[in-house]
């Protein structure tokens, strides 16, 4: 039997290894791999032929083309791997530089809109996954990797292996959570949903977690039950999360930390949104004296 595969030309297994010897992510892997892939279609030749010239005419053809910044500036990474890494050629991708990214205020649902979300998920599943995304303050990613064994309950914290930048932390588990997550163990044991110590959501075969895709296509089908007319997907939950904690008094760098954010200005953006924090503070104008 003869194999039908593609054989993989020796300038991608190059570009393969060294993204291994620097332990990138399959992910990032992946994504740099057809960046480069796009690149030789817009040449129509090998992207290692490509002259400084061709990358600023490529870069064109991408801000053209409509994309976003952030997804802009990291195919501008993916190609200055390839150039400065694997083909050991930096000076060619020198003028790539990374395009400035609009901060945008995040959409925050109310308790209300949470709620109404919650339950309007169309299983048990969907339930508890967005009842972790929004009382954990996880990514989709994050959730979906979680396992039986990442809950623990003696500490009340669940356990994030290799969450955004391949860092490990610890998220909070309230006793509401926790019980959410008892009934949903409970209920998938039952009908054999669930392997022990196994994914905490299962995809159709159990052995294999529930994808990001599925995650979000269950939180949107949630929306649009509940009639939540917000631009919403499963980050806002998190969004949510960390503005309803400043709301709550919580200090900013105890939610940087249950956030897992590097930096403390990211965290900073809830407090232009925490409209109960806004509410609070007097405006000048009312403390004027009638002339």
């Amino acid at each position: 039997m003869t194999s039908t595969a593609k054989p993989i030309s020796p300038l991608r297994q190059r570009m393969v290894e060294d993204m291994r010897m620097r332990k990138l992510s399959p992910k990032t892997q992946d994504y740099y791999i057809r960046t480069v892939r796009r690149l030789a279609c817009f040449l129509g030749r090998s992207p290692d032929t490509a002259t400084a010239e061709d990358l600023r005419r490529f870069q064109l053809h991408l801000v053209d083309e409509g994309i976003s910044s952030i997804t802009l500036n990291t195919q501008i990474t993916g190609l200055k791997f390839f150039f400065a890494t694997t083909l050991n050629r930096a000076e060619l991708i020198a003028n790539m530089q990374p395009v400035h990214e609009p901060r945008k205020l995040p959409v925050v649902l109310s308790r209300d809109e949470v709620a109404r979300l919650i339950a309007a998920a169309d299983s048990l599943k969907w339930q508890t996954a967005i009842s972790v995304a929004y009382g954990a303050g996880l990514r989709a990613s994050e959730v979906v990797s979680l396992k039986v064994s990442d809950i623990d309950s003696q500490r009340m914290v669940l356990r994030v292996e290799q969450g955004k930048g391949s860092k490990d932390r610890y998220a909070m588990l309230s006793p509401v959570l926790l019980e959410r997550l008892r009934a949903w163990w409970k209920f998938a044991h039952a009908q054999g949903k669930m392997l022990p110590g196994g994914w905490l959501f299962p995809g159709m075969n159990p052995v294999n977690p529930s994808s990001t895709r599925q995650f979000n296509r269950a939180v949107h089908a949630a929306a649009d039950a509940a009639q939540i007319n917000k631009r919403i997907s499963i980050h806002t939950l998190r969004h949510s999360f960390a503005t309803h904690l400043l709301e709550q008094k919580v200090d900013i760098r105890v939610i940087q930390v249950l956030l897992g954010h590097k930096k403390l200005e990211t965290t900073a953006l809830y407090a232009q949104v925490a409209t109960d924090v806004l509410r609070e503070v007097v405006s000048p104008l009312e403390t004027l004296q009638p002339s």
